[in-house]
C-alpha cells in the first residue's frame, strides 16, 4: 500500500512562530533559509469550497500512498493542509509550511524536547490555532487519519468531520495505549467513517450509522508505463533474471521467514525489495546473494523498476498487523502488467484471488510453486481480465465519491446555519458505493 516519493520540494517554504495568545497570534512569517523566491503556497479564499485540514500519523515525504492520491485531488479546488505528528528539537515552538505535490500544504509542528503529555497537547493546540489564524482558515473540514490528533483539535468547529480509517492502527507495532479509546471518541464525533478496505468496513460498520468502504484504487496510466520496455535503473540493471519484486514499506508486516525460505529454495531467482525499512531493525532482514534491498525510490520511478520484474509479490505475514490491510500495490502491480503472488491477505484473496487475478500461497514451497506457474503462464488472458477489472476503479472515481459524501454534509450544515459540531447524527449521503 505504499509508494515512494522523491525528496524534491516545490519552491517556497514558510515558518510561523505563534506569539502570545495562540488565538490572537501576531504574524511572524519569515522565509526559511534556502527558500526560493516566489512561494507557491497561495491562498484560495473564494469561499466556494471549505479548506481541508488533514491530521495524519504519516510523514508526507516517506511514501506515496492513499492519503497522497486523495488529497492531491482534493487540492484541485480547495486548500489542503496536511498536518503531521510533531517534530521535536531544541528550537522554538513554531509551525512550518511546505508546498508539496498538487498544491498540498505540508504542515510541520516543531515543538521543544522534553514536554510532558499535557504540555505537548497544549503546544500542538497552540500551533493549530496559529495555523488557522495566520492562514485565515475559517470554514473547514477535518479529515483524520490518526485518532491521536483529537486532544489538540477537539475544540475546533468544522463543517464536517471525516475519519478515513486506512488501517487498524492499534494492531501495528508501537501503537499508543490510548489509541483505541481515542478512536472510539473520533468515531462518535465523525460525520463519516471511510475504510481502506472491505475487511475494515466489516469490522467498523456497526460502530457508526455512516461507514463506507473505499478499497484501494489505482492510477492505471501511471503504472501501465511498465508494460513498455524501459531502460533498467542503474541499481537494478546488474541484477540477473528472473526478478521477483516488491515495493512498499518494509516493516513488521513483511514475512521474513517466507522471504528467507524462498531465497534458499531458488537461489537462481533474484528478489528485489524496494522501500524504506521502518519499525524493524534492518539487521533482521534475511541476507543472501539473491536478495536485494535498494531502499526507497520515488513514486514516479516505480514503473521503470516494475518493467524489469518478471513477477510481483506481496509476501505479507499473517498476523494482527495485516488482518485488515488492503494493499494499494495489488492493483498497481496488475496495471503494470505483472503477474501477482500474495499470501492469503483477506482483501487480496477477495476479490483478486477469487477472480484469478492473483495467486495465493503461504509457505515458501507454495510461494515458489506459484511464482513458477506465473513465470510460465500465457500473460494475455490474465492481462485482459485484469484490465477489465481495473477499468472499474480509479483514484479519481474514489475521490469523487468521497467528495460527494462530504459535500452533502457541508451543504446541509450551511443551509441550516447551525454551529457545526461533531455529531453522530448527520444527513443521509448519496447511495453507498459498492465494495
Amino acid at each position: 500500500m505504499a509508494h515512494h516519493t522523491s525528496d524534491q520540494r516545490e519552491p517556497g517554504l514558510l515558518a510561523y512562530e505563534p506569539a502570545g495568545d495562540a488565538r490572537e497570534p501576531t504574524s511572524t512569517a519569515r522565509p526559511l533559509a534556502g527558500a526560493s523566491p516566489g512561494v507557491l503556497i497561495r491562498p484560495t479564499l473564494d469561499g466556494s469550497h471549505p479548506d481541508l485540514i488533514c491530521l495524519s500519523h504519516l510523514r508526507w515525504d516517506l511514501v506515496f500512498q492513499r492519503p497522497h492520491h486523495l488529497l492531491t485531488r482534493c487540492a484541485r479546488d480547495r486548500r489542503v493542509f496536511f498536518v503531521e505528528e510533531p517534530v521535536f528539537g531544541s528550537g522554538s515552538l513554531r509551525y512550518e509550511l511546505q508546498g508539496r505535490q498538487g498544491g498540498v500544504r505540508r504542515v510541520l509542528l516543531h515543538v521543544p524536547d522534553g514536554l510532558d503529555e499535557a504540555a505537548l497537547i497544549a503546544a500542538q493546540r497552540e500551533l493549530i490555532d496559529a495555523l488557522l489564524h495566520e492562514q485565515r482558515i475559517q470554514a473547514h473540514v477535518l479529515w483524520y487519519y490518526t485518532p491521536m490528533a483529537l486532544p489538540f483539535t477537539r475544540h475546533l468547529r468544522p463543517l464536517a468531520t471525516v475519519y478515513d480509517c486506512m488501517d487498524e492502527l492499534s494492531a501495528f507495532a508501537g501503537a499508543p495505549r490510548a489509541l483505541r479509546q481515542r478512536e472510539a471518541e473520533l468515531v462518535a464525533r465523525a460525520d463519516l467513517v471511510l475504510t481502506g478496505g472491505q475487511s475494515l468496513y466489516e469490522a467498523k460498520k456497526h460502530l457508526h450509522p455512516q461507514v463506507y468502504p473505499f478499497p484501494s484504487s489505482v492510477d492505471v496510466a501511471h503504472f501501465a508505463r511498465a508494460r513498455n520496455p524501459q531502460a533498467d535503473p542503474d541499481d537494478q540493471a546488474s541484477i540477473p533474471r528472473p526478478r521477483i519484486g516488491f515495493f512498499g514499506v518494509i516493516d513488521e508486516r513483511l514475512d521474513i521467514d517466507l522471504v528467507r525460505g524462498m531465497a534458499a529454495l531458488r537461489p537462481d531467482w533474484h528478489f528485489v525489495f524496494i522501500g524504506p525499512v521502518v519499525k524493524i531493525d534492518p539487521a533482521r532482514l534475511p541476507r543472501a546473494a539473491n536478495l536485494h534491498y535498494p531502499g526507497a525510490r520515488p513514486y514516479d520511478e516505480l514503473p521503470r523498476y516494475l518493467s524489469g520484474w518478471d513477477v510481483a509479490i506481496l509476501p505479507f505475514a499473517r498476523n494482527e498487523s495485516t488482518r485488515f490491510i488492503s494493499p494499494t500495490k495489488t492493483p498497481e502491480y496488475l496495471a503494470a502488467g505483472r503477474p501477482v503472488v500474495s499470501t492469503s491477505i483477506h482483501d487480496v484473496v477477495r476479490p483478486y484471488g477469487q477472480q484469478g487475478l492473483a495467486r495465493i500461497a503461504d509457505s515458501p514451497a507454495e510461494f515458489v510453486a506459484a511464482i513458477e506457474a506465473a513465470l510460465g503462464e500465457d500473460a494475455a488472458p490474465r492481462q485482459a481480465a485484469a484490465d477489465a477489472f481495473l477499468a472499474q476503479m480509479s483514484w479519481d472515481l474514489t475521490w469523487a465519491r468521497m467528495r460527494q459524501l462530504v459535500d452533502g454534509i457541508v451543504r446541509t450544515r450551511r443551509a441550516t446555519q447551525t454551529t457545526p459540531r461533531p455529531s453522530l447524527t448527520s444527513p443521509s449521503p448519496p447511495q453507498r458505493p459498492s465494495a
